[in-house]
């Protein structure tokens, strides 16, 4: 199988082995893992507008060089708006979009902007803020006046890959009440021509409706971007590897995905199998890409999707973490009509001359490969020939075993990411206090950084100084973490389908206290700004 798709990849003529050589490898720094939506905000979710600029205003007094979030594409709530789950690979999320902004470029007034319901300023009420938002965008656009302008065409030509795509699909999900697409009528499951020309013709304006609501997102990310650019932080975005079924990005490109022909259910699907955290596996459902398939031509569109995606994510960001990066060496597929992830089996992924041809066409790449879990020595060797960092967490560390690589005495090379947790993860505080940890394994952790485990030090602060003084190049701490929080603030718990994603940090919380505090110890440990 694997000679099917080495042309797919391979210029004719080319052997050249093309190594990354990352940015994030240069120097050391550190950052803040906080999604956009968790940020403080009068309207109910955090947005690319004040809240991010004051963010970034925040980073800067913490001393900070980096900030990650989550990804940022359209959620569905059928998956509890998680944003691994989207509706498009290439969209920005409505929700993420900003009143104040709207008003500032008088597509609405003042009055508009705050009618809205007293928001929680700890939770996101993805439901209410969802209604708000689609209230204040439609006004916004019965508003808008720039469809001729440069600008407006200018985005319309750049984004044309997946933009009508896009916006069809949204209009096709509304007019069938946005049920999964396979259950639409056939015309509009199928992309029949009669059925897409009488959208067309008789929804014209929501069509239309759903490409301003992308040019505002994008008009609104270009200013923070050059926000960020102008204050010396790197935005670290998030690429999940698979996509989610229910997507334009299925719907649309049928062919790159593994469809049962009949049903066009996903078969096999992906996940991962048994290990120590889940004696059944994890069977995620997302379809497979058709890394193999016999004909040619679909190979090589589906290298020029994955190429549109990556330009698509390095034009909003400058550094991408790829989610489940193994699953480009090899990947576990899963029978359709399996309830679980035991019966499966490792396929092997397109590997390195994927993204050799694509280091030759889209140039440097700044990629963090997420290698966690049970990962092969063909793994590793790819994420290594590529040059990609992997991830450290501290989280992982402390397991009575001295030879965790997650411990950060153990790590080989600087060219890796550590993490006091991830967005999976407890908080700190929430990890230590709960029974994830025996006494010993505290009181190694304490025995680390040369406390006793029965003063009140805070362990979220010992895990950061553990994490800041590593020879890793660069280091990340979720916002709780750096606020010590407890476990009602964790961002997400994986197999539990309600009540993730919806943390929020108010503001009265981001102080000049904790700013001077990471500052310093950020300048240190050698982590500190490097102005251009």
């Amino acid at each position: 199988m694997i000679d099917l798709f080495i042309p797919f990849f391979l210029q004719a003529g080319s052997k050249n082995i093309y190594i990354q050589d990352t940015t994030m490898t240069k120097t050391r720094s550190s950052g803040i893992l906080a999604h956009i939506s968790s940020l403080p905000s009068p309207f109910g979710i955090g947005d690319i507008g004040p809240s991010s600029f004051q963010f970034i205003d925040f980073l800067v007094a913490c001393n900070q060089s980096y900030w990650q979030f989550l990804p940022i594409g359209p959620t569905n709530s059928f998956f509890g708006d998680s944003p691994y789950m989207g509706i498009s690979a290439f969209a920005g999320s409505p929700l993420l979009i900003s009143p104040e902004l709207l008003e500032q470029s008088g597509l609405i007034s003042r009055k508009e902007r705050d009618n809205h319901p007293e928001f929680s300023p700890y939770m996101t009420d993805f439901p209410a803020v969802s209604q708000y938002k689609k209230q204040l965008l439609q006004l916004s656009y019965k508003n808008f006046s720039g469809h001729s302008s440069t600008k407006y065409k200018s985005f319309l030509k750049k984004h044309s890959f997946w933009l009508d795509d896009y916006a069809l699909f949204m209009t096709f999900r509304i007019k069938h009440h946005e049920q999964e697409w396979s259950r639409w009528p056939s015309p509009a499951r199928n992309r029949d021509e009669s059925a897409m020309a009488a959208l067309y013709e008789n929804e014209f304006d929501t069509i239309n409706y759903f490409i301003f609501e992308q040019f505002i997102f994008h008009t609104q990310w270009e200013e923070l971007r050059s926000y960020a650019q102008k204050n010396n932080i790197r935005l670290f975005g998030d690429l999940p590897i698979y996509v989610g079924y229910d997507s334009v990005d299925v719907w649309a490109n049928r062919e790159l995905f593994t469809l049962n022909r009949k049903t066009l259910k996903p078969d096999p699907v992906a996940g991962v199998p048994p290990d120590y955290f889940s004696p059944t596996g994890q069977r995620w459902g997302n379809p497979l890409y058709n890394w193999h398939h016999r004909d040619a031509t679909t190979r090589e569109t589906l290298f020029q999707w994955w190429k549109h995606r990556l330009q698509n994510v390095f034009s909003l960001v400058d550094t991408v973490r790829i989610d489940h990066f193994r699953g480009f060496e090899s990947y576990w597929a899963i029978p359709g009509n399996e309830p679980t992830a035991e019966n499966g089996e490792w396929k092997k992924g397109p590997g390195k001359i994927f993204f050799n041809r694509i280091f030759r066409e889209l140039g440097q790449l700044d990629i963090i490969a997420e290698d966690l879990g049970i990962i092969t020595p063909e793994v590793e060797k790819l994420r290594d020939d590529l040059g990609f960092p992997g991830m450290k967490v501290l989280q992982f560390a402390f397991d009575d075993n001295p030879e965790n690589n997650h411990l950060p005495h153990n790590y080989t090379t600087p060219n890796c990411v550590v993490y006091t947790g991830t967005h999976d993860n407890d908080t700190a505080v929430g990890w230590f206090l709960s029974n994830q940890l025996n006494e010993g394994q505290r009181e190694t952790l304490k025995k680390m950084v040369n406390r006793d485990i029965h003063d009140n030090s805070p362990v979220h602060r010992d895990l950061i100084h553990l994490a800041q003084s590593s020879i890793a190049r660069l280091s990340i701490y979720p916002l709780q973490d750096i606020l010590g929080f407890g476990s009602d603030c964790r961002m997400n718990v994986p197999g539990v389908a309600d009540g993730n994603w919806k943390w929020r940090c108010s503001r009265e919380f981001l102080t000049e206290e904790i700013a001077r505090y990471l500052s310093e110890t950020t300048q240190l440990f050698g982590r500190g700004r490097k102005e251009k």
